[in-house]
């Protein structure tokens, strides 16, 4: 097994630096790998029971106590029992972007806290980081020594003399952002452009300097060694460049996904590697590559903003169109689900399953309830919306009608959370939709950020009395999201690996079957806003939630969740 491990390592390294090279770097990588003493197993280990809260180290907060232990402490109170793993985002010191702008890949952020904590968290939850590979921050050793033009270095970044910027050829490169694909620079040999894909602050690492990769490589296995259990590979779209293309998911791009794969299946094949690729959805799920050899999960883009047009429609024809093509790629990939992050809804996945003309009107829902909108350039000149920016409480419900009847509010939005849920794969919840966070503008306004308006850091001890309060939002947000975690945990049928079959009984009504004989759950979702009656499969069923047993059709109230199990006479 190592042994094939191995070939295929080599083999993707010659692809990507050539025969003479690649001896030499096969030999560095293979003694990193050394020192690990990995399990025998390579299956995806995971489970119904499997679930991702995707948290900054800081998200809540309490004097004089470093955040990640006020987190830590927080959520072994509060999620202990229907959440296992936390994603804790980029917690290293950073720059910019609310640390996607590493400075340093190894240290802890001393105003989060320290690897002890890190290491305390993980007594209690699963961990997944951070791979930020495509870019380190500007003011990084690594980047300042390049500056001074120093080796290894002066190697490790994409510059260009100002005289030589291949200008028509840069064109063709896919933006994911409206800034300037190229920032100036004053270095030791003269000014240069260098490519800085997302902003001035992050610098592109130039993977086709095998340097480059062996660092990210040792980086991704120092990770490992500290707790992680997932790695998230950020931004793994953009990775490589070749000038007359557009510099997204090109084959090498693939070829150092893959060899991750390997390295991992050899130092840690227990580790579930896991592509952020904010793509429209076919580009997105090759990153399964032949169900063996790349990401075992990839993020499912396309499902926030379609749970999104489904809600605001009252239609859920295009969400179980598309639903029903969901389709894992061998034994070894899933789906990792989810409807907020840290980030906003992007809009371009849905390109090609939605018109223009229903993302538009996206666009405008997201501006009508108190949000923000951004664009991005494309090769013509022009611009389109890439990006809904706001909290996803606030997209699918309209903040009036949530102050004039937020038990509806919540039933919707609960709704919208269900069907994530039920959906085959692992499922990731934002920590601020898990509690019911509101759009925060006044932080949007003070960072002058757009995605600040999801992004809020609470103190503890509001957070927790608001929680206690029966009558608050947040205390109604989060019990129904726990009585779903609860009842999903107990079924077999919610495996990530289960097969699902998506029904078509009323196009207001979401059906999704999982499991199999005797473990078989129809799941159904009510997403509009009157009553609706439904004729059911064939047999009897039980609900999950009240025990009431139905047999030839069903009614459902208004965003009512019925998640129904098959059951003998």
């Amino acid at each position: 097994m190592q042994a094939t491990i191995v070939s295929r390592i080599e083999s993707k390294l010659i692809v990507l630096y050539g025969e003479d090279r690649t001896p030499a770097i096969l030999q560095a990588l293979l003694a990193m790998i050394e020192t690990h003493h990995p399990d025998a197993s390579n299956a995806l280990n995971l489970s119904q029971k499997d679930v991702l809260l995707i948290t900054y180290g800081d998200m809540v907060s309490a004097n004089g106590e470093a955040p990640l232990k006020t987190l830590h402490i927080f959520l072994k109170a509060t999620i202990k029992d229907i959440i296992n793993t936390v994603h804790i985002l980029p917690f290293y010191p950073y720059s910019s972007d609310d640390g996607f702008s590493v400075i340093d890949y190894e240290a802890v952020d001393a105003a989060l806290g320290s690897w002890d904590d890190v290491r305390a968290l993980h007594e209690d939850f699963g961990l997944m980081f951070d791979l930020v590979l495509n870019h380190i921050s500007a003011h990084s050793a690594w980047f300042q020594a390049y500056l001074r033009g120093e080796a290894p270095y002066d190697g490790y970044f994409i510059d260009f003399a100002p005289e030589s910027v291949p200008t028509e050829d840069l064109k063709r490169v896919r933006r994911p952002r409206t800034l300037p694909l190229l920032t100036s620079f004053k270095t030791a040999h003269g000014e240069k452009q260098v490519w800085t894909t997302f902003s001035e602050d992050q610098i592109d690492l130039d993977f086709s300097n095998p340097a480059v990769l062996l660092e990210m490589l040792r980086i991704l296995l120092f990770y490992v060694k500290n707790g992680a259990d997932f790695i998230r590979l950020d931004a793994i779209t953009y990775l490589w460049k070749t000038l007359g293309t557009e510099c997204v998911h090109l084959p090498q791009t693939h070829a150092v996904a893959q060899l991750m794969r390997d390295v991992l299946d050899l130092a840690a094949p227990s580790v579930v590697m896991i592509t952020e690729t904010n793509v429209p959805h076919h580009e997105n799920i090759s990153y399964f590559g032949d169900g063996t050899n790349e990401a075992q999960m990839v993020y499912n883009f396309a499902l926030p903003p379609l749970l999104l047009h489904t809600f605001n429609t009252g239609d859920s024809s295009a969400l179980a169109s598309w639903a029903s093509t969901l389709e894992r790629v061998g034994e070894r990939t899933t789906y990792f689900n989810f409807t907020a992050s840290h980030d906003g809804i992007g809009v371009t996945p849905v390109r090609g399953i939605l018109s223009n003309d229903e993302i538009d009107a996206l666009v405008q829902l997201a501006e009508d309830h108190g949000g923000f909108v951004s664009y991005k350039n494309n090769a013509d000149g022009t611009r389109s919306p890439y990006e809904l920016n706001i909290t996803y409480f606030d997209a699918i419900t309209d903040p009036a009608v949530t102050a004039q009847d937020p038990e509806t509010a919540a039933a919707r939005f609960i709704c919208s959370q269900a069907i994530m849920l039920a959906l085959v794969g692992v499922p990731g919840i934002y920590f601020h939709s898990l509690f019911g966070s509101r759009n925060w503008r006044e932080g949007a306004a003070q960072t002058g950020r757009s995605r600040t308006i999801n992004r809020e850091k609470l103190a503890v001890a509001q957070l927790q009395s608001e929680l206690a309060d029966l009558e608050s939002l947040r205390h109604t947000v989060f019990t129904g999201y726990q009585d779903l975690l609860k009842i999903r945990r107990n079924e077999s049928a919610f495996h990530p690996l289960n097969s699902q079959k998506i029904h078509t009984l009323h196009p207001a009504v979401l059906p999704v079957e999982r499991g199999s004989g005797a473990e078989t759950v129809l799941a159904l979702h009510n997403v509009t806003g009157e009553q609706v009656q439904i004729a059911l499969p064939a047999g009897h069923w039980q609900d999950l939630k009240d025990d009431q047993r139905y047999s030839g059709s069903v009614v459902l109230e208004a965003y009512q969740v019925a998640w129904l199990k098959i059951v003998a006479r």
